[in-house]
């Protein structure tokens, strides 16, 4: 229930959304992997239930 990831993304996203960051083109091997990450299959959690819990 900690509020700073959510701080933390708004900055990371400010960051992205700045002209001089924008147009700068990305490197290809990142795109890469971010295509490779994407097409694995979503994990599911059927065996023992949501991965998250309040208990943690």
């Amino acid at each position: 229930m900690d509020p700073r990831w959510l701080a933390s993304l708004v900055d990371a996203m400010e960051q992205a959304a700045r002209p001089e960051l924008r147009n700068v083109p990305c490197d290809i091997d990142l795109i890469s992997a971010v295509a490779v990450h994407l097409a694995r299959p979503s994990p599911t959690f059927a065996h023992c239930g949501s991965a998250y819990s309040l208990r943690n």
